[in-house]
């Protein structure tokens, strides 16, 4: 069974055309996933210009990324399932658009990203409290981390643009 033949199952499922067709799934389902991409991003931002230095120094590094994990979970959540059904609801035009692929790419690297990141700054930020300056390594994080999900964003909202 190829991607397509699947995307073309789906596309014909109940609930694909009741989210496509209805007259508010789609938009409601759009708008909770700009609202959690909203409270997710947030949240991203203030740790990674935390871990760059340009804000919040006087609080611990741990204290930022501790405090905002649970809302940072939460808005990841939401934004995957809510992305989910929005997927649900067109995968045709999803299989063919540029933008969705490059959007799956970056997803992947930032999945990456965080395997890579994780041991040696976002899950040890207490260690980055004890050092006398922003180690390289979490300068480094903070700011492919801006770069991946800018992109991820920026290749989303592209998606309807595609032919």
């Amino acid at each position: 069974m190829s991607l397509l033949s699947i995307c073309e199952w789906i596309q014909n499922t109940d609930l694909s055309t009741a989210i496509r067709e209805g007259a508010l799934y789609y938009p409601i389902i759009g708008g909770v996933h700009l609202l959690a991409i909203a409270l997710f991003g947030g949240m991203l931002l203030a740790v990674d210009v935390r871990l760059l230095g340009w804000g919040m120094r006087r609080r611990a590094v741990s204290d930022v990324v501790g405090q905002l994990r649970a809302w940072k979970r939460f808005g990841f959540v939401v934004v995957v399932a809510s992305g989910a059904l929005l997927g649900w609801a067109e995968p045709l035009k999803l299989y063919h658009s540029k933008s969705f692929w490059i959007k799956m790419a970056l997803l992947l690297m930032v999945g990456v990203h965080a395997l890579v990141f994780r041991p040696t700054v976002y899950g040890n930020s207490t260690r980055l409290d004890e050092a006398p300056s922003m180690p390289a390594v979490a300068k480094l994080a903070a700011a492919l981390s801006l770069i991946l999900w800018a992109g991820l964003v920026l290749s989303g909202r592209l998606i309807a643009f595609d032919s």
